[in-house]
């Protein structure tokens, strides 16, 4: 079956009022859609599908699948396979329905037991972290999605991301695992080296950790982006195995659990510091020496 490029006003449906799925109807509210029915188990998710959507029923799953043209199924990873064939099962797939799930790791292959129903099968991560406030809504304008369909269906895939203010990115069913990694490298670890980096900096004595910080990280976000593995700077990019040490000793008396990520993100660095030949082979020996020793002497 070939959908028009220009999808119709839909009814759209919401199964995990999590932060994204809310947020997500929300925006193709403004798109001209209508959201006609979500479903959520936890107080905080019916108070946020009811501070974003308002006036939408909170119903069961299944009556979502029944007034829904268009189904986001919003739900953590790991719940979304039992969840398509469970919905699969019951019979609450309807032939021609939309079904668009919002997982950076999966394509289209988990939505499988659906299609057997006749769904139409969309995969549209946004690339972004949400807040489940109304503040979501307004980042989507220009945010990419990884965007995952069969061939007949690419078309309106793109058109449904556009029309949230997002810029859709095709990404192949193969390497959808490989795509999800990077993210998660990429934005998860960072959150973690920045809350790692505020608390070192509280205990260090600075007053407002966040606003040392910002500019600094601003900044070599900016380079990163800009220029790859040539925005290194720092004593493991220089090669000095001294502050790496001193550094180390320090880490391992004020907070030694951070001594194993510290380790483990200066080698990285280190490899891809000689790789592109900042790091000259002369000063790598030192440096590892100090890395291997973890800072013990």
């Amino acid at each position: 079956m070939v959908v028009d490029e220009k999808p119709a006003r839909l009814a759209v449906g919401v199964v995990g009022a999590g932060r994204v799925g809310p947020a997500l109807a929300a925006a193709l509210r403004l798109a001209g859609h209508r959201p006609v029915a979500v479903s959520g188990v936890s107080d905080a998710s019916r108070r946020r599908a009811e501070a974003l959507l308002p006036g939408v029923p909170l119903v069961e799953p299944h009556a979502v699948m029944e007034a829904a043209d268009l189904v986001l199924l919003t739900v953590p990873d790991d719940a979304l396979p039992d969840l398509v064939t469970g919905l699969a099962e019951t019979g609450a797939v309807r032939p021609g329905q939309l079904l668009v799930h919002t997982s950076g790791r999966y394509g289209t292959g988990v939505l499988r037991p659906a299609l057997r129903a006749g769904a139409l099968p969309l995969a549209l991560h946004p690339v972004m972290t949400f807040t489940g406030t109304h503040v979501d809504v307004q980042r989507l304008a220009g945010c990419s999605f990884g965007v995952t369909a069969p061939g007949e269906l690419r078309l309106a895939a793109e058109a449904l991301v556009i029309e949230m203010g997002g810029e859709p990115e095709w990404i192949e069913e193969a390497a959808r695992p490989l795509y999800h990694a990077a993210l998660a490298i990429g934005a998860n670890h960072l959150v973690t080296l920045v809350a790692q980096a505020r608390d070192l900096l509280g205990q260090a004595g600075v007053a407002e950790p966040g606003r040392m910080l910002g500019p600094l990280l601003g900044a070599a976000l900016d380079n990163a982006l800009r220029s790859g593995d040539g925005a290194l700077t720092g004593p493991v990019a220089r090669g000095d195995a001294g502050t790496v040490a001193a550094h180390l000793r320090e880490l391992g008396e004020h907070a030694p659990e951070t001594v194993a990520g510290y380790v483990a993100m200066a080698r990285a660095t280190a490899d891809r510091a000689l790789a592109n030949g900042m790091l000259k082979a002369e000063y790598a020996e030192a440096l590892l020496g100090a890395l291997a020793d973890g800072g013990t002497r």
